[in-house]
């Protein structure tokens, strides 16, 4: 029984020295394959370096997160990234206006080009959402409106705790929904309902390391190999063998990404 984390930031790991440890341990734990995920240019190299040095093992996703508002980003540089080996998806990037409220248009600003480029070239994004919602879908519904051409699956909402509205919403527009380690949380009980309800063939599971490890782990820090605790929660919400739902989010990892022989661009919905 295999497993994709769709979702993890290896900069510490990376500068720490402990990569190869932690990719052994998601080994022994069956987390076979791990998208790195980016968000400025320093994490856009090393997320592809690390999928070119571990073919098959690693991929990378490149990007500009909201906390790039306001920086000048050079947002015609991602292009470059999108189109090196491994580099399988466009972010992270997103709203948060939880923490930055007062960039909200900047953040605007920045996720709507970004998006549109990402759809532009054929490659799905890894969207964050926090406080957000009407926002990132009104931004994600006009592009997708306007795209001649944009990936089948235009990409993820990730590390999902909004409503279900929101989840509804962005399952219309044709995204996967994925779930981090908040959903084994004593206090998650409407997260876990959301995560029984999403559509099989939608689904994926990450741990978004370094953060949000999933009981029993909490308070440490997060990688790979602990998605199996997240599974656990999400496969009997679900009433699932934990088999199926290994299958299923592999499946749609692989249709997402476009890895194993997938193709990632579509002629849209």
């Amino acid at each position: 029984m295999t497993w994709v984390d769709t979702h993890a930031h290896l900069d510490d790991a990376a500068r720490d020295g402990t990569l190869d440890a932690v990719l052994a341990r998601a080994d022994a734990a069956g987390v076979s394959r791990v998208v790195a995920v980016g968000g400025n240019p320093a994490s856009n190299a090393l997320a592809a370096s690390l999928a070119a040095a571990r073919p098959g093992r690693v991929f990378a996703a490149a990007g500009l997160d909201r906390d790039q508002a306001g920086a000048a980003p050079d947002v015609d540089a991602l292009a470059g990234w999108w189109a090196r080996p491994g580099v399988v998806a466009a972010g992270e990037m997103g709203l948060d206006y939880h923490y930055r409220p007062e960039s909200a248009p900047e953040q605007r600003r920045l996720f709507e080009r970004q998006f549109e480029a990402a759809m532009a070239a054929g490659k799905p994004a890894i969207v964050h959402s926090r406080g957000a919602s009407a926002d990132t879908l009104a931004i994600v519904s006009a592009v997708l409106a306007r795209a001649a051409r944009h990936p089948s699956l235009p990409g993820v909402l990730h590390c999902f705790t909004e409503a279900p509205d929101f989840a509804r919403a962005l399952l219309d527009l044709g995204f996967c929904i994925g779930f981090s380690g908040i959903v084994t949380f004593r206090n998650a009980d409407a997260l876990r309902e959301i995560a029984a309800r999403v559509p099989a063939d939608r689904l994926l599971l990450e741990t978004d390391t370094p953060y949000l490890s999933p009981v029993p782990l909490r308070g440490r820090t997060n990688e790979p190999a602990h998605l199996v605790h997240t599974a656990e929660v999400v496969a009997r919400v679900r009433d699932v063998p934990l088999e199926e739902l290994a299958a299923s989010t592999r499946r749609n990892a692989a249709r997402l990404f476009g890895w194993d022989g997938t193709p990632l661009a579509g002629t849209g919905r």
